[in-house]
Formats: structure tokens, C-alpha cells, sequence
């Protein structure tokens, strides 16, 4: 369907990866760290919720115990 140029938007929607709900949650950050965070994610060209999970899923790996 996508080598014809159809839009493929309706199968999309019903995409999920097993495993990964997702939770939103709230976090207030000083401005100074959200500065800093947002500097690090643009010189590595990824969004500020981007980085922030990955940083957090980085420390988790290398300091917590195997909760998975």
C-alpha cells in the first residue's frame, strides 16, 4: 500500500508495542536544570522527553536492581 501512495494513517492508530504502557506523569524542574537538559537533547538532536527517558532508563540500568 505504501510503494502505491496510500496512506496507511488508519493502521497506524491500532499500533502499540507490547509491553510499554505508558504512564504520563508531572515533574517540576528547576529552570536552570530544564536549560541544561534542553542543551544536551538539541546538541544530540533528540526531544526533552526523549532524553529524559533515556537518561532515567541509562541510571536505572547502571544503578537499580533487575526490576523488569
Amino acid at each position: 500500500m505504501h510503494d502505491a501512495g496510500k496512506s496507511l494513517d488508519a493502521f497506524m492508530e491500532a499500533v502499540t508495542r507490547p509491553g510499554r504502557q505508558v504512564q504520563k506523569v508531572n515533574v517540576d524542574l528547576p529552570f536552570d536544570l530544564l536549560r541544561r537538559i534542553d542543551a544536551e537533547a538539541d546538541r544530540l538532536g533528540v526531544p526533552r522527553q526523549s532524553w529524559i527517558k533515556l537518561r532515567l532508563a541509562d541510571w536505572l540500568d547502571a544503578h537499580a536492581p533487575e526490576t523488569r
